[in-house]
């Protein structure tokens, strides 16, 4: 895997745990509370995060989009019923279990042809879905600090910058 691709893994790992770190400060039902946005819990955000890498590396290691989307789906529901420290667990285990996948492959500019049931047919490297599940992370992520802004709260911030800093 390229320097580049395998870098923004790592800050994918570091920014989830910014947000982890935030909420875990937080009353323990602002996780899982109802509130009128884009996705309608925080709950719901993380386990779409989850849930979106989950499926992406499943198509890393060979599994069509149609059985990874299904598989995901099975899992939806009891992803977002766990509390908080069961899904950074779930996480935290992901994240292990995709590292070491990406640093089996050696070229990461291998391309998979993805047959996506929404978009058609995709000739895409592994590095670009790398970086893909990074950028959709960060997308839900800046809906999380939204989130917690419209319930009174504040985030911490999660730029790339800063991760370099660390």
């Amino acid at each position: 895997m390229t320097m580049h691709a395998l870098k923004m893994y790592d800050y994918h790992i570091w920014a989830n745990g910014v947000i982890f770190d935030v909420l875990k400060k937080l009353p323990e039902n602002i996780y899982h509370q109802e509130i009128n946005s884009g996705f309608s819990s925080i709950s719901k955000v993380l386990s779409h995060i989850y849930l979106t890498d989950h499926m992406w590396f499943s198509i890393i290691s060979g599994t069509s989009m149609k059985d990874a989307m299904a598989a995901a789906s099975q899992l939806s529901e009891q992803v977002e019923r766990k509390s908080l420290k069961e899904i950074q667990e779930l996480f935290g285990d992901l994240s292990q279990e995709n590292k070491a996948l990406l640093n089996i492959h050696i070229n990461p500019e291998s391309t998979i042809l993805v047959d996506n049931p929404y978009a058609g047919l995709l000739d895409i490297s592994i590095s670009e879905i790398v970086i893909h599940t990074v950028t959709h992370g960060g997308y839900h992520r800046g809906n999380i600090a939204t989130m917690l802004r419209q319930l009174g709260h504040t985030s911490d911030m999660q730029d790339y910058i800063l991760y370099l800093y660390k």
